[in-house]
């Protein structure tokens, strides 16, 4: 029945919209600090039979048959996958600027924790850091990092943040650096889990397992790099591709469905 077709073509419409959707989303957010770009996983849906395959009664006895008749209903949309891989590095010269290096590959597991103020934490692989006025590091948007490292002087004429977290400060007229606090990581058994909620921070969900606290270098906990930043992992030249993809299989789902309907009104127009 044609009808099928119609209704496969308008679910492979929807799902291309999404897909573009989720495309157009990661471009958008191609020079967000920390960002991790999506995967858009498809399904086929329920099959309707026919005939069945196997041993079958007819007119002339029972039949092997090797194969059955069967028509598919369409495509929807099973889940998104965040693509947890380390973004382009880019060196800002910033004191209070890091980014987490990941121990043994380029599959991150390591975040940054920020104290949300009420109760509550969030994670975050934006290493965008600033002092506020009683010398605490804290995010752009001035959620203080947690647990809290240590009071940075604002007379320090010079700050050095080790690959292990710790930090050192000179200030006027001392020769030597003076240890004044140490940065600890949060890593988790699965990444891909944590829910996003905007503003470049994930929170803790079932999926992703609890939050396992350490000192970079320590165990599985990466290294810390200062003075850059991790930029978003999204390959504008890809996603770039893939949405040329996605609309040409859009208009090729958009055309079996007028395709289905000219064979309707042929069916109709049929006289006796």
């Amino acid at each position: 029945m044609m009808i099928r077709s119609l209704w496969s073509g308008a679910t492979g419409m929807k799902a291309m919209q999404f897909y573009i959707d989720n495309i157009a989303h990661d471009l958008t957010n191609v020079n967000t600090n920390g960002y991790k770009k999506k995967i858009v996983n498809f399904q086929d849906l329920m099959y309707q039979t026919s005939r069945a395959s196997g041993l079958q009664g007819g007119t002339d006895g029972m039949v092997n048959l090797p194969v059955g008749v069967q028509v598919g209903l369409g495509v929807k949309v099973a889940g998104t996958t965040p693509v947890m891989t380390v973004g382009a590095v880019v060196e800002t010269g910033n004191w209070f600027d890091m980014m987490i290096e990941e121990p043994q590959s380029n599959q991150i597991r390591n975040f940054f924790r920020l104290d949300m103020g009420d109760g509550n934490f969030a994670y975050t692989r934006d290493g965008n850091f600033r002092l506020d006025n009683e010398g605490r590091l804290m995010s752009v948007d001035g959620f203080l990092l947690s647990p809290q490292p240590g009071n940075v002087s604002n007379e320090a004429t010079a700050v050095q943040i080790t690959p292990e977290g710790r930090i050192f400060q000179r200030l006027p007229g001392e020769e030597e650096f003076a240890e004044v606090g140490q940065i600890n990581l949060f890593a988790f058994m699965n990444p891909a889990g944590l829910e996003p909620i905007g503003n470049n921070r994930w929170v803790q969900s079932e999926s992703s397992g609890e939050a396992q606290q350490g000192e970079p270098g320590q165990d599985q906990f990466g290294t810390i790099r200062s003075q850059v930043i991790e930029q978003s992992n999204v390959d504008a030249i890809s996603e770039m591709v893939n949405m040329i993809a996605a609309r040409r299989a859009y208009e090729f789902n958009s055309k079996s469905i007028t395709t289905s309907d000219e064979m309707l009104q042929t069916v109709n127009g049929l006289k006796r």
